[in-house]
């Protein structure tokens, strides 16, 4: 299919061929009928993409400050690897569409293909001709609403939010700055609810148009006639609300909000303007700032937006879904007109035009629309689609050995995100005996982008098709935590050898699903992303340290930092605890560095906090402790290690630094000056396309890897039992 996308590192705009998205659990698959362009936001993002990194950088001081965060905490390399990935990547664009349900998911009852829905969201209503949309970022459209008045209905459902905002009330006085798209919206709404409106917009067409619209009266924001307006229509009092609704980088607005406003009035902002507020202005008439977020209630919430869950009417009667209905029930109802606002039509195919003439202004529209297939056209059935099986594989009592291969080893990536695409595969691509074969990702664009970038041979959502693929030869499993057993195991029973990235499982139940696998298959090529112990600095500092004759005691600082509002590694109730998830790094380098795997785990927590005090026990007497802290300053180096035995220390500092002391001198490992910091990753890679090419050992026994996550798993135990727990079957 093909679907608008922009480079955001070169400004390119193109219409790319990509998968098609699968229909999953929760949502709809639409074909598109009419998606709208925001004149406003969309034209606002292709315009960054075309300034110098110098102007992106300072049209987004949010992101730099991420940018000087991962530099401290995981190195300049890997930092400008993951920037320049993210920046040298096509982004979607849309959010707003009127399409056919083609086919319905799991779990969904209220729509059926054929349907005419109207669609929501950055992430699911793209300029695209098939989108997958989960439910509450839907609603069928009422009849008699066309399909392409309903493609609005994000666009009003913005609208509508900042009105409810505004708190409006029957017989006020309103005043609109901006009349583009959205402020164009708000008008009606508005005149809709009863309420006089004011208009301010430099361009005569628009306030001509708002006047045709509803608004009592209209004109440029420099303009006396605006004030003699709201004069004549307030008694001098001045105006009830203020919506801001216009963009730039002018102060303008915020400063004619506060000499029009009446006092203790309302300021709504809705669009993106300069808000450097003039305090006495303010101040003096105690005016009521307000802003308005996106579509409703719902919106930026995960639980909501992608799993459904709905808010109590009782307690949230406008969300996001509800908010998407009632403005097409306005449509319905001839309370608003959307027709007077489109400027243009263009088909799909022109997309790439027709963004350059609105860029170039050579377009000048309000609203543009653009069309997929004619309004009439008959609901498309969604067609029948043959996917490869997955072979039945012998099930052998014993385990089998790999054969040798000849060729190059050819590798499978399920998941393409930040992680696999900074960390993981630029240390594929063009490596001698490599062939990066297919990439699964859940949406098309991630799936293209890692193709476009990374050189694989197929780009797919369809899992089914890459396990069923007897050209492939290995499968990296690059996922959501919650998703990694079973991925896992469906690799295994397929006869791949499996790349997976920690955690292996979250429970113990998902651990004992991998096993059986391996048991039913006879396939145990399996390698989880423990990749510390593969750290040059650590391997030489280890080498260094030397055998050691007595127990050892090991203290693992880990300043893991608090996480960003909204990640989802915070989503314990599905992807586990962040210790459960990534805390296997840390007990695995433990378990290597003293050659044993623990046989029993305690684990305190400080009451108010999340850090957590882990010790391990190992066979021969010797202790690991594991800080793993989130309170601790950025500032500081994320993990720090000392392993001391038979009178020598090992140092670690944050895989920059390693030395050891000897009880005479200190050695360091290679140079006193810091390295850059390389955690493995690379020689973890080298080693498991070895293993899988030669038909040898994997890098590390099936046996090490499980008791690892038993132990990282036994810690919830433990913290909940105040006792120690007992591991069994220590090697």
């Amino acid at each position: 299919m093909k679907q608008v996308v922009q480079n955001y590192k070169s400004g390119e705009l193109a219409l790319l061929d990509v998968p098609a998205p699968g229909c999953k659990p929760g949502g709809v698959l639409v074909r598109s009928a009419f998606s709208l362009i925001s004149t406003g936001t969309e034209m606002m993002k292709v315009s960054e993409a075309g300034m110098s990194m110098l102007g992106k950088a300072r049209s987004r001081p949010d992101q730099v400050a991420k940018v000087v965060q991962s530099v401290a905490t995981n190195g300049v390399p890997a930092t400008y690897r993951k920037v320049m990935g993210k920046l040298d990547s096509y982004t979607p664009l849309g959010y707003s569409l009127c399409g056919v349900v083609e086919q319905v998911g799991a779990g969904i009852d209220d729509v059926k293909v054929g349907d005419v829905v109207a669609c929501a969201g950055n992430e699911h209503a793209l300029h695209a001709e098939l989108n997958w949309v989960p439910k509450n970022l839907y609603v069928p459209v009422p009849d008699g609403v066309a399909p392409r008045h309903a493609a609005f209905g994000t666009v009003g459902s913005i609208a509508l939010q900042g009105v409810r905002q505004g708190e409006s009330r029957l017989g006020e006085v309103a005043l609109v700055i901006g009349l583009g798209l959205i402020g164009q919206l708000v008008t009606q709404l508005l005149n809709a609810s009863g309420v006089r409106v004011v208009g301010v917009d430099p361009d005569p067409a628009r306030c001509e148009l708002a006047e045709r619209l509803g608004a009592a009266a209209c004109g440029d924001p420099g303009s006396a006639s605006v004030e003699s307006a709201v004069a004549e229509l307030t008694g001098g009092m001045g105006v009830d609300q203020v919506y801001l609704a216009a963009g730039g980088s002018s102060n303008q607005p915020v400063e004619l909000a506060a000499r029009l406003c009446r006092d203790r009035g309302r300021v709504i902002d809705i669009g993106k303007c300069r808000l450097d507020l003039p305090w006495n202005a303010y101040y003096e008439k105690e005016l009521d700032v307000r802003f308005s977020r996106s579509y409703g209630p719902g919106r930026y919430d995960p639980e909501y937006e992608l799993q459904g869950r709905d808010y109590p009417v009782g307690y949230v009667r406008w969300t996001e879904r509800r908010n998407l209905g009632c403005f097409l029930d306005l449509i319905a109802r001839g309370s608003v007109d959307v027709e007077p606002l489109v400027s243009h039509v263009a088909d799909f195919e022109d997309a790439v035009e027709t963004y350059r003439r609105l860029e170039e202004g050579e377009l000048k529209a309000v609203a543009v629309l653009f069309r997929y297939a004619a309004e009439d056209a008959p609901a498309v059935e969604a067609p029948e689609v043959t996917v490869p099986k997955v072979p039945e594989l012998p099930r052998p009592s014993g385990r089998t050995a790999p054969a040798r291969r000849s060729g190059p080893v050819r590798l499978a990536f399920v998941g393409a995100g930040n992680y696999a695409s900074s960390m993981l595969l630029p240390h594929l691509t063009g490596r001698d005996g490599v062939e990066l074969s297919t990439v699964v990702t859940t949406t098309a664009l991630s799936a293209a982008n890692a193709q476009r970038k990374f050189g694989f041979g197929k780009a797919t959502t369809d899992l089914d098709a890459a396990l069923g693929d007897p050209a492939v030869d290995a499968v990296f499993v690059v996922t959501r935590h919650s998703s990694h057993a079973e991925l896992t195991r469906r690799a295994l029973l397929a006869g791949k050898a499996v790349f997976v990235e920690k955690p292996l499982a979250l429970t113990e139940e998902e651990l004992a699903s991998v096993l059986a696998a391996v048991e039913e298959s006879g396939n145990d090529r399996i390698q989880v992303g423990f990749n510390r112990r593969f750290a040059p600095l650590l391997r030489e500092a280890r080498e260094l340290f030397g055998d050691r004759t007595g127990p050892a005691s090991l203290r693992y600082l880990v300043n893991a930092g608090r996480l960003d509002h909204g990640s989802w590694y915070l989503r314990q109730d599905t992807e586990g605890s962040r210790f459960a998830g990534e805390g296997g790094h840390f007990v695995d380098t433990a378990s290597w560095l003293l050659d044993a795997d623990p046989v029993s785990v305690y684990a305190a927590a400080p009451a108010g906090n999340e850090d957590l005090q882990i010790v391990l026990g190992y066979p021969d007497g010797s202790t690991a402790t594991i800080s793993y802290v989130t309170s601790g300053p950025s500032s500081f180096p994320k993990e720090t290690l000392d392993l001391i035995a038979d009178g020598k220390v090992l140092r670690l500092d944050d895989f920059t630094r390693a030395s050891v002391y000897d009880g005479r001198r200190r050695q360091w490992v290679g140079s006193r000056l810091p390295k850059a910091r390389d955690k493995g990753q690379n020689a973890e890679l080298a080693a498991f396309v070895r293993a899988v090419r030669t038909g040898g050992p994997m890098p590390v026994p099936l046996e090490s890897l499980a008791a690892t996550t038993t132990a990282t798993l036994a810690v919830r135990t433990a913290l909940a039992s105040g006792v120690p727990v007992t591991l069994a079957g220590a090697r």
